[in-house]
């Protein structure tokens, strides 16, 4: 099985194509039964996958992650609302029906779930096995999936003869033994090393662009899903407070989590030692911060010298960083200058004259 590599996830920038994955105000509550409190992990979720996309749900532990991906393959049911994957209802299956609907849903897990006693190939081919296929049809299949996955050569080692990243590897071809249409990814890296995690990202890459598999991503790990995804959806307590494409949540993050998982990756906190210093308001002899966000292929422009030129004021560099998301740069750039409104004002004015994004951060003494 031959792939082309494929460098950044597939972009939509024009329009985004049908929801392959969809979940319709969903809730989901534990207990609540016999004096127990009931406990409610997800909130009135609303979310769409688009076929073909990487959409990354992001979250502190405990927000609801998990319980999110086990609803879409079955594994819960939600308590109230529909998940629907492929136009069909997974909530409103029978046992029967699920099983049958779950063979074109993958699944990759974050510690590999690999049986000790049999080997990669074997492995792969369990859910071949299940389905009933015949041998001539499981070596057919798993063997392309052990070259695509770069493991051909260790078909008959056991997962104690595996390293991390290639124990994942049999993973991602045991889910795709199926022909899936949906990929679920649970913290499949998280247990990896950075240059392990880089590998496993890229091969996702790969197989999702190549064979046109729609892949939902759940993880707490903001690299993730700056390096793979073309979607995110942030989730905090049980509900998506953002979600929209990955480039737009970067450098335009709305919500105080997001911003949070952003500042965190892109460089865009600022020194403790000012942080605790900034006022809302100005105060005498005060600086105010402000931040310019920059993006496409103006990031590399000299704004700060024009902006000097063009208002003849002097601007303290604080903070700066140019940064590359789904292969679009963008930078931002944290300047001070003197608390005069008139000052503030004519810098706003001739920043988003350039096409700048400005927030003022505050003031410090």
């Amino acid at each position: 099985m031959t792939l082309n590599p494929a460098s950044h996830p597939p972009a939509y920038p024009s329009a985004t194509p049908p929801a392959l994955i969809q979940l319709r105000e969903v809730e989901k509550t534990y207990g609540g039964r016999a004096g127990s409190n009931a406990v409610t992990a997800l909130h009135t979720i609303t979310l769409d996958v688009p076929k073909g996309a990487i959409l990354g749900v992001i979250g502190r532990s405990g927000a609801g992650k998990s319980t999110l991906i086990r609803l879409v393959n079955g594994l819960e049911q939600p308590t109230r609302g529909q998940v629907i994957v492929d136009g069909v209802e997974m909530s409103a299956l029978d046992e029967r029906a699920l099983r049958h609907e779950r063979r074109a849903i993958g699944m990759i897990f974050q510690h590999f779930n690999l049986l000790a006693r049999r080997t990669a190939f074997d492995n792969v081919a369990l859910p071949l096995e299940i389905a009933g296929a015949s041998r001539a049809e499981i070596k057919a299949r798993v063997m392309p999936l052990l070259d695509l996955v770069g493991l051909a050569d260790k078909a008959r080692r056991y997962p104690a003869e595996l390293s991390g990243g290639q124990k994942q590897r049999v993973g991602i071809a045991r889910a795709l033994a199926t022909n899936p249409k949906v990929l679920l990814s649970d913290e499949a890296t998280s247990a990896l090393d950075p240059e392990t995690t880089e590998q496993i990202l890229t091969l996702l890459r790969r197989v999702n662009a190549e064979l046109d598999l729609t892949i939902l991503l759940i993880t707490h790990e903001m690299s993730v899903i700056k390096s793979v995804t073309d979607r995110v959806a942030v989730i905090d307590g049980g509900r998506i407070v953002e979600e929209g494409p990955t480039f737009d949540l970067f450098t335009r993050p709305q919500h105080p989590t997001t911003r949070s998982f952003v500042s965190s990756i892109t460089g865009n906190e600022l020194p403790a030692h000012l942080a605790s210093r900034l006022s809302a308001k100005p105060l005498a002899g005060s600086q105010v911060l402000v931040r310019l966000t920059f993006t496409g292929g103006d990031a590399s422009q000299p704004f700060l010298s024009v902006l000097t030129r063009k208002l003849d004021i002097d601007l303290g560099i604080i903070q700066g960083n140019v940064d590359y998301i789904g292969g679009h740069p963008f930078g931002t750039l944290v300047v001070s200058t003197p608390a005069d409104q008139n000052c503030l004002q004519a810098l706003t004015d001739a920043s988003r004259d350039l096409g700048l994004h400005v927030e003022v951060l505050g003031y410090v003494a």
